[in-house]
């Protein structure tokens, strides 16, 4: 993932998926795997399995907001945005709750 090579990060991360596809970690791996490689849906569900065993995880919400953003889900994006920055505030957190604030309020919802 560190050199911008989703697909390969995906690969590599392949055997340790199918030994052990219920562990968040390996989850989390995934889910942004897909997401930098634009397979959105997968990038979803693998995110929300890492909720489902840790929904205090603000990291994956933050990722699963920009994912549904991606997907053209904006209220369900600020929603898990929100919940990352009440979580964790930083900065990274907050221009995303910006951005997908401002599409939303062109889009008159």
């Amino acid at each position: 993932m560190k050199r911008r090579r989703p697909l390969d990060a995906l690969q590599a991360l392949q055997p340790v998926l199918e030994a052990e596809a219920d562990k968040p970690s390996v989850q989390l791996l995934a889910g942004r795997a897909y997401f930098h490689s634009a397979q959105l849906r997968r990038a979803e569900h693998a995110l929300g399995r890492v909720l489902e065993h840790d929904p205090s995880d603000h990291y994956a919400r933050f990722v699963l907001g920009k994912t549904l953003q991606r997907l053209g889900r904006l209220a369900e994006a600020l929603g898990q945005l929100r919940m990352a920055s009440a979580m964790h505030p930083q900065p990274e957190y907050q221009d995303a709750i910006g951005e997908v604030s401002a599409r939303l309020a062109l889009h008159g919802t």
